[in-house]
């Protein structure tokens, strides 16, 4: 299927790693051109210099998104290179484990600059831009506004606002034609979740434990099956879905687990 996403430009933050990068290849392998929006000027450039050599186009920005005023540089930029935008998706962020018990005010605030004040922030930038193209806003967003997980207060929260957003942003976007949606992540494998087993006294069970609750294949779900249906929401093949939180999880959150 032709996405019609070709010469698209969109902005992908944090497209540097993990689901990012691979959100980032897929739409270069559509024609589109991704702007890496990232902190890491190594990391932005070769995974760039990758999609690239594939014979993808792709272009890179560094900003450290936790801070304010970065939004605003990293969409000057892109403007600046390519004089348009046609997508955002808001991904980048961490699960920082700011709990309640231990945590503090200055963790929690840190933590909601790192994971949803820049997701408002890059919309906010974007927006005139956006309704010049019609474009599509993505937001990528965690289970842990819906399940809970335990001693990560301030990620909890920031995905709980991005998804309030979403739905916030499709209503209030509607006379721009402007789409907005979410993709609920539950277990995905990316390099930031190997690292984050590999910390735990027993990486290969609790591996197993995990997958083995997934209830469609019991296996994580691949960072290229994130990409894919971030490519559908941008494209006009979803021309008339907006608002929606979409659950990309293999039915983790709400399939029985009596069934795993």
């Amino acid at each position: 299927m032709d996405l019609h996403l070709k010469d698209k430009v969109i902005i992908v933050t944090g497209g540097a790693k993990g689901i990012g990068a691979a959100i980032v290849k897929l739409l270069a392998s559509e024609g589109a051109i991704p702007v890496i929006v990232g902190r890491n000027e190594a990391d932005n450039i070769k995974h760039m210099e990758t999609v690239i050599a594939e014979g993808g186009q792709c272009f890179q920005v560094v900003a450290e998104l936790s801070d304010p005023g970065s939004s605003e540089q990293a969409v000057n930029k892109v403007i600046g290179q390519y004089g348009k935008i046609d997508g955002l998706v808001n991904n980048a962020g961490v699960n920082d484990g700011i709990g309640l018990e231990k945590g503090s005010y200055t963790g929690f605030m840190e933590s909601l600059h790192k994971n949803v004040v820049h997701y408002y922030l890059m919309a906010q930038c974007a927006l005139p831009h956006l309704k010049i193209s019609g474009g599509s806003i993505v937001n990528i967003s965690s289970k842990t506004a819906v399940t809970g997980q335990g001693g990560t207060s301030g990620y909890a929260a920031a995905n709980g606002a991005r998804n309030a957003l979403t739905r916030e942003w499709a209503v209030e976007l509607l006379p721009y034609n402007i789409r907005v949606n979410a993709i609920i992540v539950a277990e995905c494998w990316t390099p930031l979740y190997e690292s984050w087993i590999k910390t735990l006294p027993n990486p290969e069970a609790k591996l197993a434990d995990i997958t083995s609750k997934i209830p469609l294949g019991q296996r994580m779900t691949e960072a290229d099956e994130i990409a894919n249906t971030v490519a559908f929401l941008l494209s006009d093949r979803s021309a008339h879905t907006t608002g929606q939180l979409l659950y990309v999880d293999g039915g983790y959150v709400h399939l029985d687990r009596a069934i795993s």
